[in-house]
């Protein structure tokens, strides 16, 4: 099958996540992805779970895509990025504001010579502005964004999910800016820049918080496992230590669960029946399923309510997502080998189905492509070998051929 993207070509010059992020979608639907490393290659080949000296976590994010390192320190590497640049539709970058136009790189100095090209920023804050120049973690950009304040307990510092959520919520972003810009670009509009901020990004999320606090001088506080203003959803802890999810918060569904757990008087009851109602009654509503919950095993409670069609989940780790059978059946999990051995990666979302994207091999080794890149920009062998003796090039006696799936 055609992917949606093919014929696309994408110079991804980030590193870490959220530039790779952006990429790796793009890849993942079809897009000829070159990914430009410094030497030694991108920090994230060696993060979190190390195997056979290369990150798990770089054979998902890397996958599908052509692997380069050039040394950008020197006018070589950056003349051969340049020529990368100039040949590409879209460039992907997210290196502090400012690195790119001291070298040259940047979209004003490539206009002259590739007008329709699509340029991507991800920076921790954007472009313009007085914060552009700061240093822009995700860490910090969720907490300044807004996000980190609504998470976890009242009178509790604030909590963060186990998971670069402000990199990969802007990578979402990038590719999004992406394809609206390449919409453009088909109408006749030329290139443009998509700048993208970690914490807009994040800030992006924050649903009705702004006209909350504007209109009404509401300041929304972190709220636990509840979420503020809808009732009952929560987190309830079973008989067997398992926690279940239940979202009864629609009127209708209320009263379904309420009979569902052996509690009519509650679902005629008016003092209950609209969501404004209930939000007065929180606590005795949460402690009512908290309790009901405690006298059964989390799938004995789940049964009862699904029978009765009412929203509930169990809260999975990976162990049991790559057990169940439904994420199994809706293909999560793809297959590729790694030196001769399986490893499952997730799938990349969503699913299109009659241009599916796929991954067609994970993430190579450093330099895996650099021949085959630097072939295609018209550099014979000699020139070729002069580049690696330079240092401008890294070598690798690996292919893409060794990493398919």
């Amino acid at each position: 099958m055609n992917k949606p993207l093919e014929g696309l070509r994408v110079i991804e010059l980030g590193q870490l996540l959220a530039g790779p992020f952006a990429g790796c979608m793009l890849g993942y639907f079809g897009a000829e992805v070159i990914k430009v490393e410094p030497p030694g290659g991108d920090p994230i080949r060696n993060w979190r779970e190390v195997k056979d000296g290369t990150s798990l976590w770089w054979r998902s994010l890397a996958r599908n895509k052509k692997c380069i390192s050039l040394n950008l320190k020197t006018p070589e590497g950056r003349d051969l990025v340049k020529q990368l640049l100039i040949s590409a539709d879209v460039v992907v970058e997210n290196f502090r504001p400012g690195v790119l136009e001291d070298w040259g790189l940047d979209p004003d100095s490539l206009r002259a010579d590739n007008p329709d090209l699509i340029y991507a920023r991800i920076s921790g804050y954007g472009q313009t502005g007085p914060y552009a120049k700061k240093a822009g973690f995700a860490s910090a950009c969720e907490a300044i964004s807004g996000f980190r304040y609504v998470n976890g307990y009242p009178d509790q510092p604030p909590v963060r999910p186990n998971l670069s959520l402000g990199d990969t919520i802007s990578g979402l972003h990038a590719v999004l800016g992406i394809l609206m810009a390449l919409r453009a670009k088909d109408r006749g509009d030329g290139g443009q820049v998509v700048d993208v901020a970690l914490y807009e990004s994040m800030f992006n999320l924050l649903e009705a918080v702004v006209p909350e606090y504007d209109g009404a001088g509401i300041v929304r506080e972190p709220s636990g496992t509840t979420v503020t203003g809808i009732v009952p959803t929560n987190t309830y802890t079973c008989g067997d230590g398992k926690y279940l999810v239940i979202g009864g918060n629609g009127d209708s569904i209320f009263m379904r669960l309420m009979k569902a757990i052996g509690r009519a008087d509650m679902a005629e009851d008016p003092d209950y029946a609209s969501n404004s109602d209930r939000v007065v009654h929180q606590e005795y509503i949460d402690g009512v399923l908290a309790t009901w919950c405690r006298q059964r095993a989390m799938k004995d409670a789940m049964q009862v309510l699904e029978e009765n069609r009412v929203p509930c989940g169990p809260v999975y780790s990976v162990a049991d997502m790559m057990e169940d059978p439904h994420f199994n059946q809706r293909g999560l999990f793809e297959q590729v080998e790694i030196n001769g051995e399986p490893l499952r990666i997730p799938a990349m979302l969503p699913k299109l189905t009659s241009t599916p994207g796929t991954t067609e091999w994970p993430g190579a080794e450093v330099a895996s492509h650099s021949d085959e890149i630097l072939r295609g920009l018209g550099l014979n062998e000699t020139q070729i070998e002069a580049l690696k003796q330079g240092g401008i090039v890294a070598d690798s006696d690996l292919s893409q051929g060794d990493d398919k799936a």
